[in-house]
């Protein structure tokens, strides 16, 4: 999984009067979990705009004067109102304890499906995998090859190399759903072939 870095000034203060004055400076205060003990730091909201808005996983090399922890984002909090990031929660990873996260879906292949009129949706747009932070996959491919009109793409379908999938199995990823058009037409050829047979009698 490709890795974002971010720089980060560590802080002793944590305190809502030292929090404020953090925000009015135009950082965000934000904190390490999954340590000996939670390590809190700051960094420039402009710091976070290729992690926290994009649809694209990520893990996080966050440098603190120096030292580097690797990290997932696991809580992001927004102001009501303005949208501004309040507050960032980061898990710390070890390369030797599984880790679950959401990584997004990719479709590929084409859907007979959808070819004959069929309109795709994609239930699932993320899915939780779990695995060691090396093993971490960037997205989950869903291969929609073989999806015909009103077929539906189960997550048992889905390849898994090094991590698993924590959802049940009867978890649907995508279905090609039959569209109104396709419906009408399946129903005017029914009763042309349905005339036709009148006609031979």
């Amino acid at each position: 999984m490709k890795s974002i870095s971010i720089t980060g000034s560590q802080r002793e203060s944590v305190g809502k009067v030292a929090t404020k004055a953090v925000r009015n400076a135009g950082m965000v205060p934000c904190v390490i979990y999954g340590g000996s003990q939670p390590v809190h730091f700051t960094a420039e909201t402009k710091a976070f705009k290729s992690l926290v808005y994009t649809p694209n996983a990520h893990t996080v090399a966050i440098d603190l004067a120096g030292k580097t922890y690797n990290a997932i984002l696991q809580d992001i909090q927004f102001h009501p109102v303005s949208e501004a990031i309040l507050h960032i929660d980061f898990f710390q990873l070890n390369d030797d304890k599984e880790i679950v996260m959401e990584v997004p879906v990719k479709l590929t292949g084409t859907s007979p499906g959808v070819l004959l009129g069929g309109v795709l949706n994609l239930n699932q747009r993320r899915l939780k995998v779990k695995a060691l932070p090396k093993n971490l996959p960037d997205f989950v491919e869903a291969n929609i090859s073989e999806l015909q009109m009103g077929n539906k793409l189960y997550v048992t379908k889905l390849p898994t190399n090094n991590f698993k999938l924590m959802h049940p199995d009867n978890t649907v990823v995508c279905q090609v759903k039959i569209s109104r058009a396709a419906m009408k037409a399946a129903q005017e050829a029914a009763k042309a072939e349905k005339g036709g047979a009148k006609k031979k009698k």
